[in-house]
């Protein structure tokens, strides 16, 4: 499955930015990035540390996400990649936005 340059969920251009939007939503994809965030680990643990989720679909998952090129294996289980390592670390601007707005929103609820 090619990820870009097709269609994907609410896009019809295949466009980079749609098809790793449309990657980060699938269930489970978000949590198995941030639980490789601190390294290496075997799919059992990294299946307990997802809520026990189902082999199958944590399979699946990390497949989608070594097809991506955003996870690898290893010898000791599964790692992020360096491109994978990457895209985690856009997620600190992100969550620095995060803690402004909801920051906002309580004050605009009080």
């Amino acid at each position: 499955m090619a990820l870009i340059d097709k269609p994907v969920r609410g896009s019809k251009t295949g466009k980079p930015i749609m098809a790793l939007l449309d990657l980060l939503g699938r269930r489970w994809v978000l949590r198995v990035i941030w639980e490789l965030r601190e390294g290496p680990m075997v799919f059992r643990e990294l299946q307990a540390r997802c809520d026990d989720m189902s082999p199958s679909v944590l399979n699946g998952r990390l497949a989608e996400l070594r097809e991506a090129l955003i996870v690898e294996t290893c010898d000791t289980g599964y790692q992020l990649t360096k491109r994978g390592g990457k895209l985690l670390e856009l997620f600190d601007p992100l969550g620095d936005w995060v803690e402004s707005w909801a920051a906002a929103l309580r004050s605009a609820n009080k």
